[in-house]
């Protein structure tokens, strides 16, 4: 996933070294499934590998916590991290309605 501009600042300046050492470790394929960086799907997507932070902290970047993830397996793992995100920022956006 790319970086959003707003979460910028919560990367260390070192964040593109430390890109390379995950992808490094990880062979340049997704560490859940094996797909390789820049592989065609069968639905002719292209693969660009990211790197997610387990535990949703982009401030932790021990390689403990980062894995090297295709789109598909990255959405997947973030999944119910999103749905929790849209719940409580819908429920403060119905109490800042009240």
């Amino acid at each position: 996933m790319p970086i959003r501009p707003e979460n910028k600042a919560r990367y260390p300046k070192n964040w593109q070294e430390i890109r390379a050492k995950i992808l490094e470790r990880a062979g340049n394929k997704c560490e859940f499934c094996g797909i390789p960086n820049y592989a065609i799907r069968e639905n002719c997507s292209k693969v660009v590998l990211t790197i997610a932070h387990l535990d949703h902290t982009p401030e932790n970047c021990d390689p403990t916590n980062l894995r090297a993830l295709c789109q598909k397996c990255h959405n997947r793992y973030d999944a119910e991290h999103r749905r929790h995100t849209r719940a409580m920022t819908r429920k403060e956006k119905d109490k800042n309605r009240l």
